[in-house]
């Protein structure tokens, strides 16, 4: 199960795991583009992939995707938590609701799903849940980024994957985060256009 799985990072790691054998739900609040992603990468790699909307902020969408999947497939055996959303604001002038969202998107989200698809694998004795934080979830961003909301929830989601590591490894479930730093996406696509450059050069490898 992969949220957020109809582009950018979230539909690279679908096709990864389908091209790897497994069986894929992609899913986001957008139903035409994850019907349009699921036959891509079904087509790529000839495995299932079943696309669902969802609002990972609301409990009973959550909950009637995961019983949907597991109608469908019996199980779930890995998790990827990718959906995700930034607002763009001084911290002085960042609107209380704009902050709330990207709050409630990024980490009650992943919190949500992954509370939701649990039990599921406690009762397979075996899972493996990844969520998608952001190396500003690490370290302090650039000053050109103002996304306060976006950086708080990302390091929310470090601290919660920690959690729910030590927490569910006695049930063989096996909790990670991958914290990327840019990459192009429609989410970076203003920030890498306008201040490319600086991006390269904060890095090593000028990439």
């Amino acid at each position: 199960l992969v949220t957020g799985g109809r582009r950018g990072i979230g539909k690279t790691m679908a096709t990864a795991l389908a091209e790897a054998g497994a069986d894929v739900t992609i899913a986001s609040r957008n139903l035409d583009s994850c019907i349009e992603a699921a036959r891509e990468i079904s087509k790529a790699t000839g495995r299932t992939v079943f696309p669902y909307q969802l609002d990972v902020t609301e409990k009973n969408s959550v909950q009637g995707l995961v019983d949907n999947v597991e109608n469908k497939f019996g199980k779930i055996d890995i998790l990827v938590n990718n959906s995700g959303s930034t607002w763009g604001a001084p911290f002085e002038e960042m609107p209380l609701e704009k902050w709330d969202q990207v709050i409630k998107t990024n980490l009650t989200g992943t919190f949500l799903v992954s509370q939701t698809v649990v039990p599921i694998m406690k009762r397979n004795g075996w899972g493996r849940i990844i969520n998608i934080s952001s190396i500003v979830g690490l370290v302090a961003p650039p000053d050109f980024m103002n996304t306060i909301g976006y950086t708080a929830s990302k390091g929310g989601i470090i601290s919660l994957t920690k959690e729910l590591a030590v927490k569910l490894a006695k049930d063989k479930i096996v909790v990670n985060a991958i914290a990327p730093s840019f990459f192009p996406s429609k989410m970076t696509s203003a920030f890498v256009k306008k201040f490319g450059d600086e991006i390269r050069n904060s890095n090593p490898m000028k990439r």
